[in-house]
């Protein structure tokens, strides 16, 4: 899977943090939503940083496996 970024995502909008992100502001990754193809994802401490884009359905096998416990901590 080839991987694109955006050099500066804070052009983006709509951004939010996952709900599995720590709350002690550790590691925080946000998403943007109402992207048809891509998802964007960043680091929440670099706002004005890249986005990593991913395609929607390996985002959507990676959101599944992570609710389901699937990878190891």
């Amino acid at each position: 899977m080839k991987m694109n970024a955006i050099p500066d995502a804070s052009t983006l909008t709509a951004w939010r943090k996952s709900s599995y992100s720590e709350n002690a502001g550790g590691g925080c990754v946000e998403v943007s939503d109402g992207h048809p193809v891509t998802v964007p994802v960043r680091d929440s401490k670099n706002p004005h940083g890249p986005a990593i884009l991913f395609p929607t359905g390996h985002w959507s096998t990676f959101v599944t496996a992570v609710k389901h416990g699937q990878l190891p901590a």
